[in-house]
């Protein structure tokens, strides 16, 4: 199979795609639940992750521009209601996301970077503006103590703690950033494997999804990552030895190299393609959605990476999201798009939006008409 053949089976994937997308929405929120069985269940609310990741799809489809008016304006404040105006943290109503450092961090990005693509602004100032950041950021030898604690025994939890500790850098002043960066960028390259490329232990898949977790540090302050021949070559290794039984296994391989952008041979494109189309028709669901798991969507996408191959030491607390049941879910859909993306990239190509987008809101002004008739009886 060709590369145009992988594009177009990877297309037909996707039918019924935007009408399970509308169905996540909540009208009298402004935000998207994660799975299909949440909506139903007054146990679950719309989330921070899931309404983000809703707008990262409606981006890659061309569809953030035509955005009516009112529903800007609903996704703004979904995201601003979030926020905690003494930290300057966004969280969710779960009491365990707090605890979990990477979901704070995650959560921040999200929803700061949500809000100023709509053309809005946060409602306060951020955890390092109110002094609210974790006492590690005070100086380069504090963050140095703070990554050097960081377990790696699961590359991909670890890496993840690694990265999300970094956004803080993000929000210094130009000197002490430059500071921070810089000794972030020495203190990664003296734990890279220099055989694999990869950091960290763990099996290939988590390994590769650790160094993915990494990449998000140099793409954000535009560094080049180290020893990208020795990436790839065990990127292709594991593509063809290992089984790919998470959506994020199939995601995080192609996203790493598209960022690292080397020169692959055609054959071996052809064949990354293959496997990548085929593992992901594995997680394609009924309902139009796509699930993170073979068997089933996880409850607690938190916890999912952690549990998924080998025992992780701090386990964090699991924040619910959905039932566990098989059908598709906002963290492998949103994932679906950016590989649809990702693959047109690695051969030189823009990806036109997906067939059917252009009915989403269509489908979402029949939702809000009839949340309104609802409420005004």
């Amino acid at each position: 199979m060709d590369v145009t053949n992988s594009l177009e089976k990877m297309d037909s994937l996707f039918e019924g795609f935007f009408e399970w997308l509308a169905g996540q929405y909540d009208p009298f929120t402004g935000g998207f639940y994660y799975a299909k069985s949440s909506v139903s269940d007054s146990s679950f609310s719309p989330d921070i992750e899931s309404t983000a990741q809703a707008l990262n799809i409606l981006s890659r489809n061309e569809l953030l521009t035509k955005m009516p008016v009112e529903l800007r304006a609903k996704f703004i404040s979904f995201f601003q209601q979030k926020q905690d105006p003494e930290t300057g943290f966004f969280l969710d109503e779960d009491p365990h996301m707090k605890n979990d450092e990477v979901m704070v961090s995650r959560a921040f990005n999200y929803s700061v970077n949500s809000i100023r693509r709509l053309g809005g602004k946060p409602l306060f100032p951020s955890p390092i503006d109110l002094n609210k950041a974790p006492n590690y950021v005070n100086t380069k030898e504090e963050y140095l103590n703070k990554w050097k604690s960081i377990s790696l025994v699961n590359s991909w939890r670890g890496c993840d703690l690694l990265a999300s500790s970094c956004m803080y850098i993000g929000q210094m002043e130009p000197n002490q950033q430059k500071e921070m960066i810089q000794a972030a960028e020495d203190y990664l390259e003296s734990i890279q494997d220099t055989e694999t490329g990869l950091w960290g232990e763990g099996s290939m898949y988590v390994q590769i999804s650790g160094t993915f977790k990494l990449h998000t540090f140099y793409h954000k302050f535009g560094l080049p990552m180290p020893r990208v021949e020795k990436i790839y070559k065990s990127i292709l290794r594991c593509l063809r030895t290992e089984t790919a039984k998470d959506m994020c296994y199939i995601r995080n391989p192609i996203d790493l190299l598209s960022y690292i952008n080397l020169d692959i041979p055609k054959q071996e494109l052809e064949e990354i393609f293959q496997i990548t189309v085929d593992n992901i028709e594995k997680l394609k669901r009924p309902d139009g959605g796509f699930s993170r798991e073979i068997g089933k969507s996880p409850t607690a996408p938190n916890v999912a990476q952690v549990k998924s191959d080998e025992f992780y030491p701090e386990m964090p607390e699991a924040v619910h999201l959905g039932k566990g049941l098989y059908e598709g879910d906002m963290n492998a859909s949103t994932q679906a798009t950016l590989i649809r993306l990702q693959m047109h990239k690695l051969v030189g190509k823009t990806a036109s939006p997906i067939k059917g987008s252009e009915i989403f809101y269509t489908l979402l002004k029949k939702l809000n008409d009839i949340a309104n008739n609802c409420w005004r009886e």
